[in-house]
C-alpha cells in the first residue's frame, strides 16, 4: 500500500500530533508499506528516516504526492492540504488528535467545514471525548507511546516525589499545582516537584513559587527528551498532569506508567483514558480537589503498589505496533 501522511507539526517539534505521526509513519514502514510524509515543520537537521518528507510542500508536490497513494492519511483536517484528496476522490482516513470546536466554544466557518470534511472521510480518533465531538462516524483507536524509550529502569532509585512533564503555558496547569504544593504545606506535606519543560510562562512560575514560599521544593529542568526524559521520570513517583483544559488524549500519561509512576491527571477529555486504572484523576482546574488526591497518595504510598498493578495490561493497547495493525486494519479495508 502505497501512503501518504500529511502532518502539518512534524521533527522535530515535541508534541502530541508529531509522536503520534511519526511512531505511526515508522511501524507502517516496518509493516511493509511505502510512505511519503509531508509537512510544515522546516528543520536545519539531515532528515534521516526509513520514509521520504517533504518539508513546507507546494500545492503542485501536495498534488502529485495525492496522485501517486492508494491512501491519504492525514493527522487532522488541514484545509490547506486536504483539498486534494477531494478532487482526486482519493481515500481518506484523518486521525483526529484535537478539538476543532472545543466543548462549550461557538462554531466558526473553519470549524465548521472541517466538520462537513469528517463525513467524507474514515475518521479514528483517540479517545471517545474526541470521537463525540465529531459528526462523522469515528473509530477509537488508543494512541501509542515510545515502549523502547519509556520503561522502568530498576537501578534508578525512585526517591523523588512529583514531576511535572509539559509546556508552560497557562492551559497545563503547572501553576495549579504550584498553588496546591503550597496547600500541602499547609497541612504539613512538603513533598519535592520537578517541572520539566519549557515556555512563556516559565519565568512567571518561578516568581509563583517565590512568592508562596515553596521555592526551595520546586526544581525547573528545561526541555529533556530520550533517555534522558526517561530516566527522570523513573526518579519520580508521582506524575501529575494538571491541565486545566480537556486533553484530547495524554500521551505524557503513558510515559509516565511506563517508566513506573503513578499519575494524577484531570478528569474532563480524553486524558483519563489515558491514564486508565493506573492513576487518579481530578476535577479540571480545581486545586482544593487536587490537592486531596495528592495527600492521599503522599499519606498512602501503600496504594502506589495497587495501581501499578494495572499497568502492564493497560500498556499493552498503547504498543507501538498494536496500535499501527489497528490502523491498518481499517485503512485495508476501506481499500478492498
Amino acid at each position: 500500500m502505497k501512503i501518504f501522511i500529511y502532518s502539518s507539526v512534524f521533527y522535530p517539534n515535541i508534541g502530541g500530533l508529531e509522536t503520534v505521526m511519526l511512531n505511526l509513519a515508522h511501524e507502517f514502514v516496518s509493516h511493509g508499506h511505502e510512505v511519503k510524509l509531508a509537512t510544515q515543520t522546516q528543520t536545519n537537521e539531515v532528515d534521516n528516516f526509513p520514509f521520504e518528507i517533504i518539508r513546507c510542500p507546494t500545492i503542485n508536490q501536495l498534488f502529485n504526492l495525492t496522485s501517486w497513494c492508494d491512501l491519504s492519511f492525514h493527522g487532522c483536517i488541514s484545509l490547506k492540504a486536504v483539498w486534494p484528496v477531494l478532487l482526486l476522490k482519493k481515500p481518506l482516513v484523518v486521525t483526529h488528535q484535537t478539538w476543532y470546536r472545543y466543548p462549550g466554544t461557538k462554531p466558526t466557518w473553519q470549524t465548521t467545514l472541517k466538520h462537513l470534511i469528517t463525513r467524507f472521510a474514515t475518521n479514528i480518533a483517540p479517545s471517545q471525548a474526541i470521537a463525540d465531538q465529531l459528526p462523522g462516524f469515528t473509530t477509537v483507536i488508543p494512541n501509542s507511546y515510545q515502549e523502547d524509550v519509556f520503561y522502568e529502569i530498576p537501578e534508578i532509585s525512585r526517591n523523588q516525589d512529583l514531576v511535572f512533564l509539559g509546556r508552560l503555558v497557562s492551559d497545563k496547569g503547572a501553576d495549579l499545582l504550584l498553588n496546591s504544593l503550597a496547600l500541602l504545606k499547609q497541612k504539613g506535606l512538603e513533598p519535592r516537584l520537578t517541572i520539566i519543560g519549557q515556555g512563556p510562562e516559565e519565568s512567571q512560575l518561578k516568581q509563583q513559587a517565590q512568592t508562596l514560599g515553596i521555592a526551595n521544593q520546586v526544581q525547573f529542568v528545561g526541555t529533556q527528551r530520550g533517555e534522558a526524559l526517561a530516566r527522570l521520570l523513573n526518579a519520580h513517583k508521582i506524575l501529575v498532569v494538571p491541565s486545566k483544559w480537556q486533553e484530547p488524549f495524554g500521551i505524557v500519561a503513558l510515559e509516565g506508567i511506563a517508566c513506573g509512576c503513578v499519575v494524577v491527571g484531570s478528569q474532563d477529555g480524553g486524558l483519563k483514558d489515558a491514564i486508565g486504572s493506573c492513576g487518579v484523576t481530578f476535577t479540571n482546574g480545581s486545586v482544593e480537589n487536587l490537592t486531596k488526591v495528592l495527600a492521599d497518595l503522599l499519606t498512602n504510598p501503600d496504594k502506589f503498589e495497587i495501581y501499578k498493578t494495572h499497568r502492564e495490561a493497560h500498556l499493552a493497547r498503547h504498543h507501538k505496533d498494536s496500535v499501527a495493525k489497528d490502523y491498518l486494519q481499517v485503512m485495508e479495508k476501506i481499500l478492498q
